[in-house]
């Protein structure tokens, strides 16, 4: 097994992100309060972070299709719970748990493979 910088990111992903959109997504509204202001700001990190990284992609013209995903689903959809907080549409709690999934799922995959 090769332990290099990609290894550590999707092994975060795993264990970190992937079981936060769990959390939030299978408990929807009864998570603790203080989660939603969380939430919001790691959406708004999310946004900015992967928009510089697409800049330095599309600058040496390679595909920035996973922080295109961030920016344009994972951020807005944090924000949108972080924001609304208890009075989230289920909706968006089932589309984090997805997205939990799909996490753990694709860099569970890649930590091996």
């Amino acid at each position: 097994m090769n332990f290099d910088k990609t290894f550590f990111v999707h092994l975060f992903h795993v264990l970190f992100v992937g079981s936060l959109f769990l959390y939030v997504g299978i408990n929807g509204n009864k998570i603790q309060s203080f989660f939603y202001p969380i939430l919001f700001y790691l959406g708004i990190f999310v946004i900015i972070y992967h928009s510089y990284k697409a800049y330095g992609k599309i600058i040496i013209e390679k595909s920035a299709w996973v922080s295109y995903i961030h920016i344009f689903l994972v951020g807005p959809l944090l924000i949108i719970i972080g924001y609304n907080g208890a009075e989230t549409s289920r909706k968006y709690f089932d589309l984090l748990l997805m997205a939990g999934m799909a996490a753990i799922g694709y860099h569970g995959y890649y930590m091996f493979f």
